[in-house]
């Protein structure tokens, strides 16, 4: 497992963790998360070694592969598929060893490579690559060919090929479209081993972790399930907290007034002293802080349009002499909320530029209100700004008409403090760069916003604090996003940027999540690099095959399955108790009663304990079965 004992890490002036513990057991995948720069990139560092911590230890097994995706892969002319299969290193260093090895030694290195399924990783390298947005023909490709986003995408299907014993990945989505993001979520819920991820995603974090890491006062402390799981938990344990605080304060206030009505009094000096004893003894309780974020300022148009505000009818859009997107008949009215799906490549970013009012279609009927204002927020906006420059100076070009203090107040309603107004860009973080920039986009109070990719740099307090200015926008919204949870709670409908076109897509974000994950299943059907096809066998002998082997395996799954349901029943039970024992009340009406649930808490979560411990040897037997039996 991973164990966090009594770290300390001091830098940059300032102290990032202080005797903070965690353990991590091995097949937990975990979200780390916390506010934007609390430690958690930070906390990657030292677990790969490349800090080291001023005080306590951190520790794996020796025989833990560690892995991160902390940069893109660097271009050369080496093809796609050859890079992602080299960075599979255990895999590359048998290979290497082989070329070299006595017969003896060779023996010895197939059966290592044939027990770590190096024969398969090629298709299985292409259709990890195929689920992060990859075509067949990319796999051909140098890598030199692709932009520093598609690099990372590369570099992240090189970490799950390798299947580390832990895998750090920070904010993996953050150059992943909608698509890429669904297909990763599904791929980590069944990864194999230990995961850590800094994610901001909240539909991932729910779907495909078992365990958050909460990053917060220099302290880790571990949650079990998803992170609405976790929110839950936490509010608990903030109302817990607070009770045990007020009930605190009273026997506090009780025992300092005694104290100073009988101290003076000879006959009660003893009982006075003995008071004082008690109050100096009494545990201080630290109240919890609730971090806040500052709302989004997204002003609705003073005056509405008549609809529609835009329509297209048979427009073409492109550049140059190449046309991108044809045939799109839309009509955009002031109450749409609309969601664009599609690929990356297909076309959204060229039709949002449109919309904008930033590309002339080629051919068709656009027609739109004279009177449309509109707010355009891209994910490129943020990497344009001038590094020198202050949010002061950029207001000061925005409202030159407004005077020095009407500018620093707007700035401090977008949470800019007095510092961050005449810090420059190149100082201040993504989210607070995202975050002045989406305000300054809406200030003007537009018809029309359109945020392509808004939430890349946000946490996930932040990305709420969005939600709800966007819900209470009275304005039209067009969102480009590969965040499901607020593409589903903005969007009312939908359009797919798809073959070419814009059509509205008439299923649900489920729906074509399915789609999504059908697609790139079939996705690899066509050549695979250097992999070999497996003969062709007899259908209804291959089903007979595969339904014998599924049954030998029936007994391994029932029994990890049924260790499963004893830790969720137990879990449930767990969380009831804690529930009763957050009632102050209890304490007074029925302390033997209070006492009574404390006890059947430690006995379910040390029986709980001995379950997780044995699902985990029952899971990984099971999974090693199923992966011999090629299931």
């Amino acid at each position: 497992m991973l164990q966090i004992t009594g770290l300390v890490f001091d830098a940059y002036g300032r102290r990032f963790f202080n005797e903070a513990t965690l353990s991590l057991p091995p097949g937990t995948k975990a979200g780390l998360v916390g506010l934007n720069g609390v430690g958690k990139s930070t906390l990657f560092k030292l677990i790969l070694g490349q800090l080291q911590p001023g005080g306590g230890e951190i520790t794996t097994p020796k025989s833990w592969r560690i892995a991160s995706v902390d940069q893109e892969i660097a271009a050369s002319p080496k093809l796609l598929i050859d890079e992602v299969l080299a960075l599979d290193v255990r895999r590359e260093t048998l290979l290497k060893a082989l070329e070299t090895a006595d017969p003896m030694q060779q023996g010895e290195i197939h059966a290592e490579l044939f027990s770590i399924g190096a024969d398969r990783a090629p298709s299985k390298a292409a259709e990890i690559l195929s689920g992060l947005g990859f075509s067949t023909s990319d796999l051909r490709r140098p890598i030199s060919d692709f932009s520093g986003g598609w690099r990372m995408r590369a570099a992240l299907a090189g970490a799950l090929l390798a299947e580390p014993d832990l895998l750090l990945l920070d904010e993996p989505t953050n150059y992943l479209d909608l698509e890429g993001a669904l297909w990763l979520e599904a791929r980590l819920k069944r990864y194999p081993n230990a995961a850590l991820v800094i994610s901001h995603d909240r539909d991932l974090l729910n779907q495909s972790v078992n365990a958050i890491v909460h990053v917060a006062s220099q302290k880790l402390e571990l949650y079990s399930g998803g992170y609405d799981d976790f929110e839950r938990l936490r509010a608990e344990k903030a109302r817990l907290n607070a009770a045990n605080i007020a009930k605190q304060e009273a026997e506090r206030a009780h025992l300092q007034s005694f104290v100073d009505r009988f101290r003076a009094k000879a006959s009660k000096a003893s009982q006075a002293q003995s008071r004082l004893k008690r109050l100096e003894k009494l545990p201080p309780i630290s109240a919890s802080i609730e971090d806040r974020v500052a709302p989004f300022i997204l002003p609705s148009p003073e005056k509405p349009l008549a609809p529609p505000i835009l329509r297209l009818e048979d427009v073409a859009i492109g550049y140059d002499d190449r046309v991108i997107l044809r045939n799109v008949n839309i009509r955009l009215d002031l109450d749409d909320r609309i969601g664009v799906l599609g690929v990356n490549g297909a076309g959204k970013s060229t039709f949002a530029k449109l919309i904008a009012g930033a590309l002339k279609e080629k051919h068709g009927t656009h027609w739109r209100d004279r009177r449309l204002t509109v707010g355009w927020f891209h994910q490129h906006q943020i990497e344009a700004l001038d590094p020198d420059e202050t949010p002061l100076d950029m207001m000061r070009r925005a409202r030159p008409e407004e005077t020095e203090a009407k500018r620093r107040a707007r700035l401090g309603s977008f949470g800019m403090t007095a510092t961050k107004v005449e810090t420059t860009c190149r100082d201040l973080s993504g989210g607070e760069r995202a975050r002045l920039l989406l305000n300054m986009v809406a200030m003007d109070a537009p018809h029309l916003l359109i945020l392509d990719e808004p939430t890349n740099h946000l946490d996930i307090d932040s990305r709420r604090a969005l939600l709800d200015a966007l819900n209470d926008y009275e304005g039209a919204v067009l969102i480009i996003t590969h965040d499901r949870s607020l593409m589903e709670m903005v969007a009312d409908r939908l359009w797919l940027v798809n073959d070419g076109t814009v059509k509205p897509y008439t299923g649900t974000m489920d729906d074509y999540a399915k789609l999504v994950l059908e697609r790139a299943k079939t996705a690899t059907g066509g050549d695979e690099p250097a992999a070999k096809k497996a003969p062709s066998v007899n259908s209804k002998e291959a089903r007979k095959q595969a339904a014998a082997k599924r049954a030998e395996l029936a007994p391994l799954k029932k029994k990890a399955d049924d260790l499963e349901r004893k830790i969720e029943n137990h879990g449930n039970q767990i969380k009831l108790i804690e529930l009763k024992l957050g009632d102050p009340d209890l304490y007074v009406k029925d302390p033997n009663g209070a006492v009574s649930l404390g006890k059947q808490k430690g006995k379910l979560e040390t029986e709980m304990a001995e379950f997780e411990a044995a699902w985990m040897d029952a899971a990984e037997i099971y999974e090693t079965a199923k992966t011999e039996a090629g299931l």
